[in-house]
């Protein structure tokens, strides 16, 4: 056999007997899949266990379901964030919450309130406007929607955007959409009255049985102290309305900077063309190409 045809058999023989590990984009059904982009720890090593990665997928659509919408988030999240902002120069911008976070509960737990940015937004147009925008500003360091409204055609929108821009994006939705179909890879259902339980309801790889009782964590405990009296404040106007002009100006409370956002004008053409330098604007940061 020529030496050539033996080199080919040898080849094809090889490949043939590769195994599914060593395929950097295949991955068994029973084990968990490989990150397809960057990560960053959750703060908690049960819940980083039990994620492909180790931890929040940067550039995806995160889904957190909540029978109540303002529990358990800052206890959740606070540890990354509070991460990211020491290593970035943007803010976090909350897109529609249901109470103004209490900034000193979030400073005492390595947040800073100054660098958070909330934009108020009544409409659910205007909530995912807000947030697609928010997602193309270069110095964003994460996006939290609140956005209970939202079809799954809306959702992969955005989940596109961050996965364009590479930023971390988390959307809130109410428990009882748990059976609807959502483009998001990771979904959670987050719990737990003393504790935090996180049941992982949807990820790459194989079904979790029960919850995750999470702890050890610098979010621990906020549950309580950071829900404001007080909702917030509803948008002003129309759903038409542009952004406001001049200075943000921090919130006297909380010390959480406040906007009030909305698509700017009824034309389809005439508010995509000016999303881009209207939210640059809003959040005081420059748009990613």
């Amino acid at each position: 056999m020529p030496a050539a045809v033996s080199a080919l058999c040898a080849s094809s023989h090889s490949s043939l007997t590769t195994s599914p590990e060593d395929l950097p984009h295949v991955w068994r059904g029973e084990s968990l899949a490989r990150a397809d982009s960057a990560t960053v720890s959750t703060g908690y090593a049960a819940l980083d266990a039990q994620l492909p990665g180790g931890g929040w997928p940067m550039g995806e659509l995160i889904e957190l379901l909540q029978a109540r919408p303002e529990l358990h988030v800052w206890q959740l999240l606070v540890p990354t964030l509070a991460r990211l902002v020491r290593e970035g120069v943007g803010p976090v911008v909350l897109v529609g919450a249901p109470c103004e976070p209490f900034g000193p509960g979030l400073q005492a737990a390595g947040l800073p309130a100054e660098r958070l940015l909330c934009v108020r937004a009544k409409q659910p147009a205007a909530r995912l406007w807000a947030s697609e925008q928010a997602l193309r500003c270069a110095e964003v360091v994460a996006v939290l929607a609140w956005l209970g409204q939202a079809q799954s055609a809306e959702l992969r929108r955005l989940h596109l955007a961050a996965q364009r821009h590479g930023r971390l994006l988390f959307v809130f939705r109410p428990e009882r959409v748990r059976q609807e179909a959502s483009p998001a890879r990771l979904r959670l259902l987050v719990g737990g009255v003393d504790a935090l339980e996180v049941q992982v309801l949807k990820r790459r790889g194989p079904p979790l049985h029960g919850s995750l009782v999470l702890s050890g964590s610098a979010g621990q405990g906020l549950t309580g102290g950071l829900v404001a009296a007080s909702s917030v404040v509803p948008l002003a106007g129309s759903a038409g309305q542009g952004l406001t002009g001049g200075k943000v100006a921090p919130s006297q409370a909380s010390g959480v900077q406040s906007r009030i956002a909305a698509p700017a004008g009824h034309d389809k053409k005439a508010r995509e063309k000016s999303a881009y330098t209207q939210v640059a604007y809003a959040l005081d940061c420059p748009v990613a190409a």
